[in-house]
């Protein structure tokens, strides 16, 4: 019994919610980032194309936002309810942007007019560009803190003081990554005219993500506080994006060779890198406080009871498998080039 009293249930649980939103950044990736080129693609047919690419799966990988938001208020309630505090604007638009791009998806092709098909197909495009940068900003906001005040209360302001400068480059990196990874799986899915455009768009990608990911880099070591220390106390630290560059670089190899889902999984694994450089730095912090370290959030004193995260990682270690099952079966199901029929979007 004192064996379990004495496993750090708040690092186990730290770590299942970065493997849920990890799972939800490399997934719905590449579907907003699929979104992000639509108004790229210039006729009717190929905009149909890269819609149902997308179509038997977009709302499944909804799944890992709503079970990552629901470990996230069972595990560390006080985080939830302090970051929704300061953040609460952004992710109001982001709910509004998420319903828009819905609808969008749903209503598009249920109409023959031409004006009816191009409303939507703005407003399909702007949302996912709007959630993929939103999601960025978010980011960039955890990443340099919060005015965190005595009891977690958020002192900072309410409307737009998160589109500071840091925050708006960190929104541009994770758009540009998102749409390297929508390109590759939209080149996975797709040929013809359609194929050879992506090819081109791709190249385009990559220099966005290159030179936005080393503008955001650069910045970040120099200005926001503790990188440069943590990784220099922690020189093991440095592998990891060492091996995200490798992993990045390879990317248009692969391309070039055809192999795309390999391109796919080794873009997929960047973004994963990078996701645990962000773990890294900010363990066993949640919510860094600008006004006085004392008044951070962690994983510590954010955590639910010893008890309920015992219980909780069970029902994960059940529920895990079955949602690797269901993914892999959907996946299989959908697998090869798109075929538009009467049932598609």
């Amino acid at each position: 019994m004192e064996y379990f009293l004495d496993i750090d249930y708040p690092t186990l649980w730290y770590l299942v919610i970065g493997l849920l939103f990890s799972g939800y950044a490399i997934l719905e990736g590449f579907d907003f980032g699929a979104g992000a080129w639509h108004l790229f693609f210039r006729k009717d047919l190929s905009r149909r194309i890269a819609i149902n690419a997308i179509g038997p799966v977009w709302d499944a990988n909804q799944v890992w936002l709503v079970i990552g938001g629901g470990a996230l208020f069972a595990g560390f309630p006080v985080m939830y309810a302090t970051m929704l505090s300061a953040m609460y604007v952004p992710f109001m638009i982001f709910l509004f942007f998420n319903v828009l791009r819905a609808a969008a998806i749903k209503f598009r092709s249920a109409e023959e007019m031409v004006w009816w098909r191009k409303t939507w197909d703005v407003i399909y495009s702007t949302s996912s560009i709007m959630i993929a940068f939103l999601l960025g900003v978010v980011l960039g906001n955890i990443l340099q803190g919060f005015a965190l005040g005595p009891n977690f209360s958020y002192k900072g302001g309410i409307f737009f003081s998160f589109l500071n400068p840091y925050a708006i480059m960190v929104g541009f990196t994770t758009l540009s990554l998102f749409m390297t990874q929508g390109a590759i799986y939209l080149l996975l899915k797709t040929e013809g005219t359609l194929h050879q455009r992506l090819t081109f768009l791709l190249r385009r990608g990559m220099i966005f993500f290159i030179v936005s990911f080393g503008i955001t880099s650069l910045y970040t070591l120099i200005f926001i506080p503790g990188v440069t220390e943590n990784f220099r106390s922690n020189p093991i630290y440095f592998a990891v994006p060492v091996i995200s560059f490798l992993a990045v670089a390879n990317v248009p190899r692969l391309v070039s060779k055809k192999q795309y889902m390999r391109a796919l999984i080794f873009s997929s694994l960047t973004m994963s890198l990078l996701l645990i450089l962000v773990a890294l730095h900010l363990y066993p912090t949640l919510l860094i406080s600008t006004i006085n370290p004392e008044y951070s959030v962690t994983i510590y004193n954010a955590a639910s009871s010893q008890k309920s995260l015992g219980i909780m990682l069970t029902i994960v270690a059940i529920g895990a498998p079955l949602l690797a099952a269901y993914f892999f079966f959907l996946y299989k199901t959908f697998n090869g080039k798109v075929k538009l029929d009467d049932t598609s979007y």
